[in-house]
């Protein structure tokens, strides 16, 4: 039996976060098949057992049940001792970043996808601010990586995983990733790290 469990699926990048930490660090580590699409994060059952907030991706390991990509990313980081903060500066660092990702970067790409993308929506004047937002979190990263290899300098960090969660999923994003240079540089770096997978690759898929 895997060390770590991962309630996801494939179609996440919020679970890709969680997924692609665990398979970089090598860890012993299984996905859990989350049936998102037909309501199952919805459920009373879901909600009792796994988790409260409705929401993947959950990890299991050792006893304990975490939930929110970054709290999984940062447990993940101290257990591992791999792609964290080596200094209280580094780690306020990271934690402004995981936040600017989640409020500005991953927050906007991620709704707007699944308006586009599985909700059918077409385009509406909220997926046109959608796309206005992620256009304007991609100009702040892809000038903050103008003359850094990752976000934190040299070294790739949680920060960084916590960032490309969505950005490897790339016609579905319906936000054309090429005008940002560093990004793309950025995501050729990302994957070359030893271990790097496809979120397609790591996950099951709900519409496979």
């Amino acid at each position: 039996m895997a060390d770590y469990r991962l309630y996801c699926f494939g179609e996440s990048g919020n679970a890709y976060k969680a997924a692609l930490m665990l398979e970089l660090c090598r860890l012993s580590w299984e996905p859990v098949f989350v049936d998102f699409f037909k309501g199952e994060t919805r459920t009373p059952e879901y909600r009792a057992s796994i988790n409260e907030m409705g929401e993947a991706p959950v990890l299991e390991h050792g006893g304990r049940r975490l939930t929110q990509s970054g709290v999984i990313l940062d447990y993940l980081a101290e257990v591992t001792s791999k792609f964290g903060a080596k200094s209280d500066d580094e780690r306020r660092e990271i934690w402004r970043w995981i936040l600017f990702d989640n409020h500005k970067l991953t927050a906007n790409l991620a709704s707007l996808r699944f308006l586009i993308q599985f909700a059918k929506t077409g385009e509406t004047p909220v997926t046109e601010f959608l796309r206005s937002r992620s256009t304007n979190a991609l100009k702040i990263v892809d000038a903050h990586l103008a003359e850094r290899h990752f976000v934190l300098g040299k070294r790739a960090t949680i920060a960084d995983l916590s960032m490309v969660g969505y950005l490897f999923y790339g016609e579905e994003l319906t936000v054309p990733l090429e005008p940002h240079v560093h990004v793309m540089k950025w995501l050729d770096r990302i994957r070359a790290l030893p271990g790097w997978k496809h979120p397609y690759e790591l996950m099951p898929r709900a519409n496979a």
